[in-house]
């Protein structure tokens, strides 16, 4: 009752202002590298007979059963990683191959979440998106998942052997055909990159998967000054890959390690999940709530503290009891306790150092000072956390990896974690059933002219298709 009493009195003040003050958050603005959804001009698609789109009854909650015909489960990595780089610009030569596993890969699938790209002044949350920090760290990573391996050495030899076998693994699903080779394999698009003040968002695919990645759009939600500006909040991101639709959220939630404080990253939460909205579509009922999604990642700088005195605290790190400390850690409550904001999500194992709070370029933690004193004079006081973390929801993960990255750039350490994804994709769908299920024919449907050519260019997958009717 008392808990439901501190989130109401968090809730009230920005009720209000969000009803003077919200605005709604258009759901194309975001960059890419190719168009999956809404395209305009259907004579311009290509329907190829391996293609595959989401096809679920209008609750998107029972596949639609095909005649003589069952789904294949296929199974992909993707690799998730949060970082709040705490307003400092990427230098010119950052090198971002380790913190991304480049090396390891390749993961299928990468979901990249920041916080504080840009310093949260005023003039930075109330002026306009301050893009050009966030384009220059997306360039950093496709520089370093596309760079190609040092021809003529060694290490290159064995990565080609690798990537061969690795095919076997993860082949070529799309149907392009094995001739592209490894090289296609470590090759990556951006599906989806977006910003809100300092929260950026961008997913990348496989370059041999983009034919199969459909649907995306954006849902931003701001929890910040008044309860609506986007110094906190979340940036959302759906898209379908086959026909299991995905939905990533990047959040960054109120800060604070005093008594209550929770209550506001709580109710930050819960406005998140309950404002982000992704359009339906034309025809189809599609999924309108992140909840509502088959695999759901959610991942940022959380905020989330530890419930002890600071002194023990420091105490219960230098002895790397992690037991002790999870058992006090507010995010673990949220996700255990019955009405918790994170009940029915799941976390993996946490066997890594807290994350909060560095000096930069340092190993040190905030407060302890160079020689693990008491501190620098003056300085605000905070205890070490594990702020950055990553949740998932939803069947079909399997998390295989959880750990941090060393990178000294800002106060907080990287967080990754590695999923296998399982994803439905049908056996057999013939092109004017994918083109008929699907958005594009939503857009076509304003122009008979070229529906008419299709019908034309393959009246005998017509005939099939009007077969399954």
């Amino acid at each position: 009752m008392l808990e439901n009493q501190k989130q109401a009195e968090v809730l009230w003040p920005r009720l209000v202002a969000n009803k003077l003050f919200r605005k709604t958050s258009g759901s194309h603005a975001f960059v890419a590298d190719f168009p999956v959804a809404d395209d305009d001009d259907a004579a311009a698609f290509v329907i190829d007979d391996g293609g595959c789109s989401p096809d679920a009854d209008a609750s998107r909650c029972v596949k639609r059963p095909r005649p003589q015909e069952r789904n294949k489960n296929l199974k992909y990595k993707l690799f998730a990683s949060t970082w709040n780089v705490g307003g400092v610009p990427p230098p010119d030569d950052l090198d971002l191959s380790e913190w991304l596993d480049a090396g390891d890969g390749p993961y299928d699938m990468y979901v990249l979440g920041f916080q504080e790209v840009v310093p949260l002044r005023a003039r930075n949350v109330l002026g306009a998106d301050k893009t050009r920090v966030g384009m220059r760290w997306i360039e950093l990573i496709r520089s370093a998942l596309n760079r190609p391996a040092a021809a003529g050495s060694a290490a290159a030899a064995a990565a080609g052997g690798r990537q061969k076998d690795q095919q076997k693994v993860h082949p070529l699903r799309s149907g392009g055909g094995g001739g592209e080779g490894a090289l296609a394999a470590r090759e990556y698009r951006c599906v989806v990159s977006k910003q809100m003040v300092g929260i950026l968002l961008t997913v990348w695919v496989r370059a041999d998967l983009q034919r199969f990645v459909r649907r995306a759009s954006v849902s931003c939600v701001g929890c910040g000054v008044m309860g609506c500006l986007g110094n906190k909040g979340a940036v959302a991101v759906r898209f379908w890959l086959h026909d299991t639709s995905f939905c990533a959220v990047c959040c960054h939630l109120a800060s604070g390690g005093r008594d209550g404080d929770e209550a506001h990253r709580n109710a930050d939460a819960t406005e998140i999940l309950a404002r982000a909205t992704f359009p339906r579509g034309h025809a189809l009922n599609l999924p309108h709530k992140i909840l509502d999604h088959d695999r759901v990642i959610l991942l940022g700088d959380l905020n989330y503290r530890i419930s002890l005195p600071e002194a023990k605290t420091r105490l219960l790190v230098e002895r790397r009891d992690w037991k002790t400390l999870l058992e006090n850690d507010q995010l673990r409550a949220e996700v255990t306790r019955a009405g918790g904001a994170f009940r029915g999500w799941s976390e993996g194992d946490i066997a890594f150092s807290p994350t909060y709070k560095y000096y930069p370029n340092s190993d040190t933690y905030y407060g302890a000072g160079t020689g693990g004193g008491g501190g620098r004079k003056g300085e605000k006081r905070r205890a070490p956390a594990w702020c950055d973390r990553i949740l998932w929801h939803g069947a079909g993960l399997r998390q295989t990896r959880y750990d941090r990255c060393e990178s000294r750039l800002s106060d907080h350490r990287p967080v990754r974690a590695v999923f296998t994804v399982e994803v439905d994709a049908p056996r057999n769908l013939n092109s004017l059933r994918s083109f008929f299920m699907s958005e594009r024919f939503d857009a076509a449907r304003t122009n008979p002219a070229a529906v008419d050519r299709l019908l034309r260019k393959d009246h005998a997958n017509s005939a099939r298709f009007a077969e399954t009717l």
